[in-house]
């Protein structure tokens, strides 16, 4: 593409999909944040309240859709306004515009000059390979209206991805993803992990727990780690929420599963470093959790699908299993017990966790941008040389 180089500091917009909460996809946003302190944030539906310091510090513009009624609780339900939303934002004079794409963002119409970099969580996996589920479990009114809704913003979001001059997909999985569904293909640049707020204890402080931690979402299969641990009769303590979740999984519960619900981070971070191993059982795009295990010096039981793939090293940072059910989990964590894994490398987990750095994310953005756009602060390297 014809870029111009700027004879002026660079303005750069920051476009997220929604700003309702702080999970994974808003710590990325604060990171491209403290890349960009002066970059200006564009989102369809904005809960000040509920997000960081870093981010109220920018100057953050809603779409149309923050305006609709009720659109903090039901943005969601507001997804066929999104793509006219996006399509309305005037972001003439940037010179850099980078998305951060989950629900629809890569959508802005950038000046011709500019350079549109998205970064992908994940192309929307209920239009996409997530689509039947989704479906099936909407009510009456959603899966009579999914399918004419679904097609249309199909369209329209294979025809958007023609206008990013570049993709970041946070893992493997998601990079083929965007090439299957897109047609176009991604640099893999691994979201920013805080592995520096973790830390090994000595073995005689770990407890004999397993522990299963996240949102208590039905992708992330709590049901099947609970269901495994009954079966082998073998500690599990769950963290997350939200508590009517939380509440209906203590119904099937054994005794040896104990479900906390949400804690506070020192509580999780505790359980992280004395678990004999994490459970990570669901297929996630990422997933963050597994690399704080191991920044933690201890290991992770897998299901071997998605960014799993990326983060767990067999036989060094953990086990992965191929056979998503209760069967395949309890014999993973049969043979994990069996062979002493829960004695791996604590040191050799927590050096393949810090090449998951703030750092190495922040190198990996810069070094696709064309070089006048790159902050000066930031350093080019490899993850591995950090």
């Amino acid at each position: 593409m014809m870029m111009h180089t700027p004879s002026h500091k660079p303005r750069v917009a920051l476009i997220h999909y929604w700003l309702v909460g702080m999970r994974g996809g808003e710590k990325v946003l604060e990171s491209l944040c403290r890349m960009y302190p002066d970059a200006d944030i564009f989102t369809h539906v904005h809960v000040p309240e509920e997000m960081s310091d870093t981010i109220r510090g920018h100057k953050v513009t809603q779409t149309r859709v923050g305006r609709m009624p009720f659109a903090r609780r039901l943005y969601q339900s507001y997804l066929p306004f999104m793509p006219r939303a996006l399509e309305e934002i005037d972001l003439t004079g940037y010179d850099l515009v980078i998305s951060s794409e989950s629900g629809p963002t890569k959508g802005v119409i950038v000046p011709p000059d500019a350079f549109h970099l998205c970064y992908c969580h994940s192309p929307m996996r209920y239009l996409w390979d997530q689509y039947h589920v989704y479906r099936n479990s909407a009510g009456p009114l959603g899966r009579l209206m999914l399918p004419h809704l679904a097609h249309r913003l199909r369209m329209w979001d294979v025809t958007s991805a023609a206008r990013v001059d570049a993709f970041a997909a946070n893992s493997t999985h998601v990079a083929a993803r965007i090439g299957k569904y897109w047609n176009r293909d991604s640099t893999v640049v691994h979201p920013p992990v805080d592995v520096h707020s973790f830390a090994p204890v000595a073995p005689d402080e770990r407890g004999d727990f397993y522990l299963w931690a996240g949102e208590l979402a039905p992708y992330k299969r709590p049901d099947l780690a609970i269901e495994a641990f009954n079966k082998l009769k073998l500690p599990l303590v769950m963290i997350g929420g939200p508590e009517k979740e939380a509440n209906r999984l203590r119904a099937l519960a054994g005794p040896t599963v104990t479900i906390l619900g949400r804690t506070s981070f020192d509580v999780l971070r505790d359980h992280l470093t004395r678990c004999r191993a994490l459970i990570f059982p669901g297929e996630e795009d990422f997933g963050i959790v597994p690399l704080e295990a191991m920044a933690s010096g201890r290991p992770v039981i897998a299901y071997d699908r998605g960014g799993a793939r990326d983060t767990v090293i067999p036989g060094k940072t953990g086990l992965l299993f191929r056979d998503q059910s209760v069967d395949g989990l309890a014999q993973a964590v049969q043979r994990f017990e069996d062979e002493g894994m829960f004695d791996m490398d604590s040191a050799a987990m927590v050096q393949h966790a810090r090449q998951f750095t703030e750092a190495a994310f922040q190198a990996g953005i810069a070094a696709m941008l064309p070089e006048e756009l790159r902050p000066r602060d930031i350093r080019i390297f490899t993850p591995a040389a950090e």
